[in-house]
């Protein structure tokens, strides 16, 4: 039995991951993870990898390879990564279950830790 997957990728953030490791040498994935700050208290963060970590979960779609940061996992279950472009802003966005709120800039949310029920009923479905 496999291990669940923390978030998922549609197709156009998996199609931007490949482009962003395709131009770094040495690059395997991006890892995304959350962090304090902003004024609603946190920050999704997105990195470079060119090493996993010890913990990290890997979510692998169409060879885009997304690493996230365990610390972060219970935050960002549920989570869909997309990629989009707008008029007034283009990068990667989160549909995250766990949020509860957003700053009006858009750069930082409220998160709440996934639910025991939530956590038990991802890994019921791997």
């Amino acid at each position: 039995m496999g291990r669940f997957a923390v978030i998922t990728v549609s197709d156009a953030a998996a199609m931007r991951v490949r482009e962003i490791v395709g131009n770094r040498e040495g690059a395997e994935g991006i890892r995304v993870g959350v962090k304090k700050g902003g004024c609603a208290g946190m920050e999704y963060t997105i990195d470079l990898v060119t090493e996993a970590k010890p913990g990290d979960d890997v979510v692998e779609k169409d060879g885009a390879k997304v690493f996230v940061a365990p610390e972060a996992a219970l935050f960002l279950l549920g989570t869909q990564m997309d990629f989009e472009t707008t008029m007034l802003r283009t990068g990667f966005v989160f549909n995250n279950p766990n949020q509860t709120s957003a700053c009006g800039c858009g750069e930082s949310v409220e998160l709440r830790p996934a639910s025991p029920e939530a956590l038990q009923q991802a890994q019921g479905a791997a």
